[in-house]
């Protein structure tokens, strides 16, 4: 097969599996199986690049970093949209739309609404030229090079099934999930915390470097199209079905509502979802349905009449700031929380909440004693907003940073927007270390929680992690609350703890940065712990998963000398890890297989299993069908289960599962 042939059908492969995962929710093949894929066209484009086109998945990855955006004009404008605040408002504009229209019986496209960033995609021919922000309403940024990098944008669509010129207009988020993440990432790193969801897309999607957007997981949702003629479509409904099928994601929840009480109904019925949504929605937009009535409407300067957002209200509360505690963390750095009279922030009781760092606090003017805006950050994390200027008396404390470690009184060195503790034997990063080695997506040592660790730590028992293995049955018993059942069941789980497999134990290890299922995939490239500890740069960038960053961070761990000693302690003292299966013989055995997973896993979560299967040479896929080779059964197993037996597929439970990971 010829270069050019052999590209063609890597791009279309690539293309599909692009739209089964990332739009379609329902992937077909592992994530290794899809990066071989990815990593020969690269390698044939690299050799050709007469060949590389803009449409090709190797164009994802990012660009050269740009030195200033150039301005996108929209050819048509991409308007704001009114708001309504409470239900009179929406009853107010319905009452418009009967009246103007001249009819009572009236249907609406609703729709929850993003709280993302808006921008419009343009394709000439089937082909992705241009994306943009939505600016004033008619000229944005152009960022077409950070679009590129969102996989549920396609970069192709069928020349045939669109004009040469379609225009789709959408909302880019972050999901809440990957925005906790990415926050965990900045705080260990000692950078200032993104306030929510919607400006970590912003501020990814503004990014002079793409390759720094491409690290950000953003999601596209379209919601509609430049011109309703692009489609030949009658009614806004009928756009969004049109939409999906040419590979863009559309929210689920888009719903047909014939006249008003269904339209309250229906944010009434979003309302009880938006906690339980994997991204942040700010209310729900109602638009007139019938293509023709829209134009009839018309548009307003800045907003079209047929079109209204309801806004939920703000997730926001006012309380007292009582004091300023500091809490540090594993890696040292030192985060300052507030200390809060309870207040009640949208169903739950919250005494304490994030004040992010000390430069923050400044920039804001948060004072001890000050009443406070609180809000759910993203609607999950409590912080506070800022004073309430117009409440001070006068008598409240401005904020003072303490440059001395509120846990072991080293002095603090400051990092960038952090302050951060650099005394390894501080009692505060041990025991957080310890927490996590014991964890149970990591050691998994039942019973040696947050306040058994404290009172070790702090009588002098553990000084490190390889201590857990070194302490019997006498230690024990003479600690509060050890009796002499509590003491003989500890020390069964951490001896049961001592064999391990190596992807946990790299996990347990705590090196910043590297989380738990990159650890586990770092494990299935290296297959031995001295593999995985004299890897370089060059050597840990090829595993998935693993930039520069993540690298770097893995290096200068094992570079330490104190990490190497606490190593080989662990092993002094009888911690085995076991090696994966086929690290020797070759053998994988899960090789063509497919596996589907069902219910909860006691011994890994789900993402873990994923790696695993994948590293054994099986694939995970999403659905039951006749062909599968088995499902992977948890605790409480949902209609997969039922639908497998109906089928007559194998069911695999956990200890079997385990047993074939373990290559046993």
């Amino acid at each position: 097969m010829d270069n050019i042939t052999r590209i063609k059908e890597l791009k279309d492969r690539i293309l599909y599996h692009n739209q089964c995962y990332y739009v379609q929710d329902f992937p077909e093949i592992s994530d290794g199986e899809y990066d071989l894929l990815m990593q020969e066209l690269m390698d044939l484009e690299a050799g050709n690049p007469g060949l590389v086109t803009p449409d090709s998945p190797s164009q994802r990855v990012g660009s050269p970093p740009l030195e200033s955006f150039v301005p996108m004009v929209h050819r048509i404008p991409l308007l704001s949209i009114d708001n309504a605040m409470d239900q009179g408002g929406i009853k107010g504009f319905h009452a418009r739309i009967v009246r103007w229209l001249e009819k009572s019986k009236i249907m609406y496209c609703c729709e929850p609404k993003f709280d993302g960033l808006a921008v419009e995609l343009v394709y000439e021919k089937g082909l992705l030229v241009h994306g943009g922000t939505r600016g004033d309403g008619l000229k944005g940024e152009d960022v077409t090079p950070n679009l590129r990098t969102i996989r549920s944008i396609p970069l192709r669509l069928d020349r045939h099934a669109v004009p040469d010129l379609f225009e789709v207009r959408g909302e880019v988020v972050m999901y809440k999930d990957a925005f906790t993440r990415l926050n965990e990432r900045r705080a260990e790193e000692g950078r200032a915390l993104f306030a929510n969801p919607r400006n970590a897309a912003a501020g990814s999607l503004r990014q002079l470097d793409s390759g720094i957007t491409a690290q950000r997981s953003l999601v596209f949702f379209a919601y509609g199209v430049s011109e309703a003629s692009m489609l030949g479509s009658v009614s806004q409904v009928d756009i969004m079905k049109r939409l999906k099928p040419l590979g863009f994601k559309v929210n689920p929840l888009i719903k047909g509502c014939h006249g008003l009480d269904q339209v309250l109904a229906f944010i009434d019925y979003v309302g009880t979802k938006r906690d339980t949504l994997a991204y942040d929605i700010d209310g729900v937009v109602i638009k007139v349905d019938a293509i023709a009535s829209q134009e009839m409407l018309g548009t307003k300067a800045r907003s079209p009449r047929w079109m209204i957002a309801y806004k939920f209200p703000p997730l926001q509360a006012t309380t007292v700031l009582e004091d300023i505690l500091f809490q540090v963390g594993r890696t040292g750095v030192v985060t300052p929380v507030a200390v809060l009279t309870p207040v009640n922030l949208a169903g739950v009781m919250v005494s304490r909440a994030s004040l992010h760092n000390a430069r923050d606090i400044v920039r804001k003017d948060i004072r001890t004693g000050d009443r406070v805006i609180l809000q759910r950050a993203g609607d999950v994390i409590p912080e506070v907003v800022g004073p309430v200027l117009s409440k001070r008396s006068g008598n409240e404390k401005p904020f003072e940073m303490d440059t001395i470690c509120p846990e072991c009184g080293s002095d603090l060195k400051q990092d960038g927007v952090a302050w951060r503790c650099m005394n390894i034997s501080c009692p505060a990063i041990l025991k957080q270390g310890i927490y996590h080695f014991a964890s149970k997506g990591a050691m998994d040592i039942e019973g040696l929680g947050k306040g058994i660790v404290d009172t070790m730590v702090s009588q002098g028992i553990l000084h490190d992690v390889s201590d857990i293995y070194g302490f019997g049955y006498d230690d024990l018993i003479k600690l509060d609350g050890f009796a002499a059942r509590s003491s003989a069941k500890l020390l069964e789980a951490i001896d049961r703890s001592r064999d391990t497999d190596l992807g946990r134990f790299i996990y347990a290890l705590g090196i910043p940065h590297l989380g738990e299922v990159t650890a586990h995939t770092a494990a299935g490239h290296f297959r031995t712990l001295d593999a995985f500890m004299a890897a370089d740069m060059e050597q840990l960038k090829a595993v998935p998963g693993i930039g520069l960053e993540i690298a770097a961070s893995i290096t200068g761990f094992f570079a330490d000398p104190r990490n190497r000693k606490v190593i080989k302690g662990l092993m002094d003292k009888g911690v085995s890890i076991s090696n994966l299966p086929g690290d020797v013989t070759g053998v994988r055995p899960l090789e063509g297989k497919s596996l589907c997973l069902t219910g909860s896993l006691e011994s890994m979560s789900r993402s873990v299993a994923k790696t695993h299967i994948e590293s054994l040479g099986g694939r995970v896929v999403g659905s039951v069908s006749k062909s599968l080779d088995w499902l992977v059964a948890g605790e409480k197993p949902g209609s997969k289960f039922a639908k497998a037996q109906s089928l007559g597929v194998k069911i695999m439970y956990e200890d079997a599962f385990t047993q074939i990971l373990k290559g046993e």
